[in-house]
């Protein structure tokens, strides 16, 4: 063997133990998983092995060395008074039943304290996030329920507005002009309300998916540190859900934590023209799929996975996520931000980010950006438990 070709192999050896000692032993947070939404509450069993069906299971959980998953509790837009609560509660039975199920494998997580007893027994620690503030419903009732039911977020709104708050999406269409059930943007009374008392009971504010103004609004009125659990850079990739400097700048005074999406719509500025064109070439099943109302986003992943290895195509390199975070730390620093994946609720993510399993690849990937070990801990899980201590009572 050559002298040049054993020292490239012993290089590699090197920073492949590095890697992997390292993220064994960093704490790593993922803020935001759909797989209760899309994948349980339809029959699957996340106990069971789902490879080729969703992007996440129990073992794989384990595997891409995951210490805490939040498991976003959500509905649409289709749910409204007197339903939404409801779905939210469901999916916290569901949650719940399958950690009593897994005592070996998992445990519930409310608290930091909480974390480190799942670190140290090597369980994957979960933890319940609310993704839209309709689902409690104007009322504060249902939101201190939904706090002791373990609900350590709540995203102020989805894609859809509330009473109380406008969305990034409504927001949008009401400065162009478009049709929008706002009547105006931000928060109102009681939308403030709902941050000062979210504030009160130990409950991160989350800003991803709010507009503009309603993000804004919502630092003004919290005196706590917030959390943006699954967005991007608008600078980057230009779409209503990501952050402009403006908001990225915002969150780093107010000490809180941007979590980084994996879809590659908010990352790769030119995804959804290519994917337009990829649909236009399937427009007959596209269209016939919107006539029996379907949401987009069920449409996006039902042509996606049916003409998988077209949508394949499509999908961006992992660099551009890191792109993404070196801009955040650019204008803000290293102690901003995290990880947010989207896992089961995005059609497409970046190569080489198949799945949960594959979380040890950013690892790989920061360490060759030049990130120092100390950086990564702090990216990989160490902003978000800070935060999350931050907000405590």
């Amino acid at each position: 063997m050559r002298r040049p070709l054993l020292l490239a192999l012993l290089i590699t050896g090197t920073f492949a133990h590095a890697q992997k000692n390292l993220h064994e032993k960093a704490i790593v947070v993922d803020t935001h998983n759909d797989v209760l939404s899309s994948a349980t509450m339809k029959g699957l069993n996340i106990e069971d092995d789902l490879r080729g069906k969703t992007h996440s299971d129990i073992n794989r959980f384990r595997r891409g060395g995951i210490d805490l998953q939040v498991f976003s509790i959500f509905c649409d837009e289709k749910y409204g008074k007197g339903t939404a609560f409801n779905y939210a509660l469901r999916e916290i039975d569901s949650l719940d039943a399958i950690v009593a199920r897994n005592p070996a494998r998992m445990m519930a997580v409310n608290t930091v304290a909480d974390l480190r007893t799942a670190v140290r027994k090597r369980l994957v620690g979960a933890m319940k996030g609310v993704e839209g503030g309709h689902m409690i419903e104007d009322s504060m009732l249902y939101l201190d329920s939904l706090y002791k039911r373990g609900a350590r977020y709540l995203t102020l709104t989805w894609n859809n507005s509330t009473s109380w708050a406008s969305s990034a999406w409504d927001e949008t269409y009401f400065d162009q002009g478009k049709p929008t059930p706002i009547k105006q943007k931000g928060l109102n009374d009681f939308g403030r309300q709902v941050v000062r008392h979210m504030n009160e009971l130990g409950m991160l504010v989350d800003l991803s998916h709010v507009g503009k103004q309603t993000f804004f609004d919502a630092l003004a009125a919290s005196t706590k540190p917030v959390l943006v659990s699954h967005s991007c850079v608008y600078a980057i990739c230009p779409v209503p859900r990501n952050l402009t400097d403006e908001q990225i700048i915002a969150i780093g005074k107010n000490g809180g934590v941007i979590h980084l999406n994996f879809y590659s719509g908010f990352l790769d500025s030119s995804f959804n023209r290519r994917r337009e064109a990829f649909q236009d070439s399937h427009k007959g099943e596209v269209d016939s799929l919107k006539a029996t109302g379907m949401p987009s986003y069920s449409i996006d992943e039902w042509i996606s996975r049916k003409y998988a290895e077209e949508a394949e195509q499509l999908r961006p390199g992992m660099n551009l996520l890191l792109d993404h975070l070196d801009h955040i730390v650019r204008l803000i620093g290293v102690n901003h931000v995290g990880l947010g994946s989207d896992f089961d609720g995005i059609d497409s993510s970046p190569l080489d980010l198949n799945g949960v399993e594959d979380m040890p690849n950013i690892t790989s990937a920061l360490l060759l950006r030049g990130y120092s070990k100390k950086d990564i801990r702090k990216i990989l899980g160490g902003n978000f438990i800070r935060l999350l201590k931050a907000n405590e009572r």
